[in-house]
């Protein structure tokens, strides 16, 4: 489990973005959790919990929690007792026991990290979090998704098998697609629940966040608990959500809201939310255990997703590797574009460029000096628009192929994989064979903005590298006649002039 100590934990150190915990649950049950981590400084600490039978890693936790952090906030969801990764017997369980796991977890916040300022339930987690508030006295704000108002709406999917419970004591009842036993003393106990009663001595800030469309906890129950709270509290309407916020944009805009709202009442000051951990100049791309391939891409200040489309096994939470670097492709080629027409005085309006890759073989491509296996085809489109002449036309299309990532991509590249540093020890310099490590600042500001061709060879440099061979078809599109394609060999000679003239001298 996370020790205090130790500076990713420390409530005021950047920490690993998402680190497995574990501790004893209300009867002493391991329970699996996992802990949620900002790239910078945590603001204040979250305690989550999971609708009925769903599990810590739900799609919804895992997307709420990862968009929390990016606001500074730290959260730790968990499986309740008996499901997911925790020990214990479901059938044993029940929603006292999940408010009693929902205490136990803010006691080990307590004593390995901070108590939660911060309480969030989806569903029955809802509720449960209501439930518990008064028992974390720290927790100065509740925010519920979905929540029932009553514990006992959850009697109504089990209806089928009520009489069999009554009879037998027990059931084995379906639950989205998988078995659970459900006893007797499940039922009494949510019935024995007197949720609004607490709600109305709950004395912290609450946010009801529900679904009009929400068909399996209607949105009268989100009207009972906002009139049951006293001030401060917020209802917030999730329009075309459903119930299990499947659609990532759903997911993500209750965090922002939830992040949002709660800064007047956990102290967070927007203006002091941490920039990445990450010195400018380099990138670091990292797991962050939602799903099967969903990476955290933090660049500078910047943070993205990255992914896999559901086709593929991922969640298509971000683009997947190779549209990055279309992306980037792209973007060189319009920024190079709109830099060289500034330069030149030329009216272009505005450029766009689409991008397609694929592997094509390579006897197929009448363009490739490589006869066998396959070869990456990148399709790069440009479409200028504004009142340029057919001149100015096939030079800019022409600059597009001197943008520095189209070069890149078709020098020698060497990619070179070495193992991080074990933590404490002295960080190794970053640079090529040969080249003493310049500070990325320096670094960044003589690269930026020139067009130029790749640099020579450095000197030790090892025989091993990857090489990138792409091939281009690059049309551009008139105003006046779309289907109008320019072959960029024709420019070749106004390109190279205007590239001449374009980039400044570069210093050796």
């Amino acid at each position: 489990m996370p020790d205090p100590s130790n500076s990713p934990n420390s409530p005021n150190s950047p920490g690993a973005p998402n680190q497995k915990v574990q501790f004893p649950g209300h009867d002493g049950q391991p329970l699996a959790g996992r802990l949620d981590m900002p790239a910078g400084p945590v603001k204040a600490y979250a305690l989550f919990a999971h609708c009925f039978t769903c599990g810590k890693d739900a799609v919804a936790a895992s997307r709420i929690a990862q968009a929390l952090t990016q606001h500074g906030i730290a959260v730790l969801r968990f499986d309740f007792t008996g499901l997911g990764g925790s020990g214990g017997d479901f059938a044993n369980t029940n929603f006292s026991s999940n408010v009693a796991d929902l205490h136990a977890a803010a006691d080990h916040m307590r004593r390995h990290l901070q108590a939660p300022a911060l309480l969030i339930g989806h569903s029955l987690g809802g509720a449960a979090v209501l439930a518990a508030a008064e028992g974390i006295p720290e927790a100065r704000a509740v925010a519920t998704i979905a929540a029932p108002s009553d514990p006992s709406h959850v009697v109504g999917l089990l209806r089928e098998h009520a009489d069999t419970i009554a009879a037998q004591g027990e059931a084995e009842v379906q639950l989205a697609g998988r078995p659970f036993r459900i006893r007797k003393q499940f039922l009494d106990d949510v019935a024995e629940q007197a949720l609004l009663a607490k709600v109305s001595r709950l004395r912290r800030a609450l946010l009801v966040l529900h679904s009009p469309l929400d068909d399996t906890v209607g949105i009268d129950n989100a009207t009972q608990l906002f009139i049951a709270a006293r001030h401060p509290k917020s209802f917030v309407s999730l329009d075309h959500a459903d119930h299990l916020l499947t659609r990532r944009e759903d997911a993500v805009y209750v965090a922002n809201t939830i992040a949002a709202w709660s800064q007047r009442y956990l102290g967070i000051d927007a203006a002091t939310l941490p920039a990445a951990a990450v010195e400018e100049g380099l990138v670091r791309v990292e797991e962050n255990h939602a799903g099967k391939f969903q990476q955290q891409v933090t660049v500078g200040k910047h943070r993205l997703l990255a992914d896999e489309p559901v086709s593929f096994g991922g969640l298509n939470g971000g683009p997947a590797p190779y549209d990055l670097l279309l992306a980037a492709l792209g973007a060189c080629t319009s920024m190079t574009i709109r830099m060289v027409a500034e330069r030149k005085g030329w009216p272009l309006e505005h450029v766009s460029v689409s991008l397609r890759h694929e592997k094509i073989h390579a006897a197929d491509c009448a363009e490739c000096d490589t006869r066998d296996g396959k070869v990456d085809w990148i399709e790069r489109e440009v479409t200028l628009r504004g009142p340029l002449d057919a001149q100015q036309r096939e030079a800019l299309l022409a600059i597009a192929d001197k943008c520095p990532v189209h070069r890149t991509l078709h020098s020698e590249v060497v990619v070179r994989t070495r193992a991080a540093p074990e933590e404490g020890a002295a960080q190794r310099p970053w640079a090529p064979p040969g080249r003493a490590p310049a500070p990325p600042a320096r670094r960044l500001a003589a690269d930026r903005g020139r067009i130029r061709g790749p640099e020579p060879a450095a000197a030790g440099v090892p025989p091993s590298f990857l090489a990138i061979v792409i091939l281009w078809r690059s049309p551009v599109q008139t105003d006046a006649n779309p289907t109008n394609k320019i072959d960029p060999r024709q420019a070749a000679a106004t390109a190279a002039a205007t590239a001449a003239a374009a980039a400044p001298s570069r210093p050796r």
